[in-house]
């Protein structure tokens, strides 16, 4: 006798519940070789997460780097001169001060007033200095700011990769269930067959 339309599902389900017992370990080898066709000692650190929090079921939850301000006050300080030297604001300012430096000692000159005659040594001095410790101060937030871009590009690869094997593993179940359906549907037809010619045969038989 054929089974109720919901006997695939509870099929497929009793299938992937009934299995040997696996340890922790066998688990997440299992799901490594099943998703990525590797071992899971020979994934990545990212991969190797991917498959943890599908293991666990768990969702993948933020970067805890990425949400978390650590930064010390020479980070925070050096993250303020990058903002502001990279600024048009800085440009300008800048700019309106050396203007204003080499005009005021081009005007005084006449009097020998000026205290930083052309060309303009100090002014030279300023720009050197202010460039030496600009400069490094900008990088050390630029290296900053890169690791921070690694650790999310990281991110979404997790979150990328999780949903790509989620989908992949979706899509095994659907088929499996499909294919069992199937089965199911092709015993219903044979036994259904099976009993039209018994009954085409007792039919012959009584009118013979």
């Amino acid at each position: 006798m054929c089974l109720a339309p919901d006997a695939g599902t509870r099929i497929f389900h009793r299938s992937f519940a009934v299995r040997a017992p696996m340890t922790p370990e066998q688990r997440l080898d299992q799901l490594a070789r099943d998703l990525l066709a590797t071992p899971y000692p020979e994934l990545t650190d990212v991969q190797r997460s991917v498959i943890d929090l599908i293991a666990a079921e768990a969702p993948t939850g933020l970067n805890k780097a990425l949400v978390a301000d650590d930064r010390t006050y020479w980070d925070r300080l050096a993250d303020s001169v990058a903002a502001v030297g990279g600024s048009w604001t800085f440009i300008g300012g800048f700019s309106l001060g050396l203007v204003l430096w080499i005009g005021l000692n081009v005007a005084l000159r006449p009097w020998r007033l000026s205290f930083d005659p052309y060309p303009f040594i100090f002014l030279n001095l300023i720009l050197s200095t202010v460039a030496a410790i600009q400069a490094p101060v900008i990088m050390m937030s630029q290296n900053r700011q890169a690791m921070k871009d690694r650790l999310n590009a990281e991110h979404d690869y997790l979150v990328n990769l999780r949903a790509e094997l989620e989908i992949m593993r979706l899509h095994t179940k659907l088929d499996a269930l499909r294919e069992q359906e199937m089965v199911e549907i092709l015993r219903c037809n044979t036994e259904a067959l099976e009993i039209l010619k018994a009954q085409v045969a007792r039919m012959a038989e009584e009118r013979g």
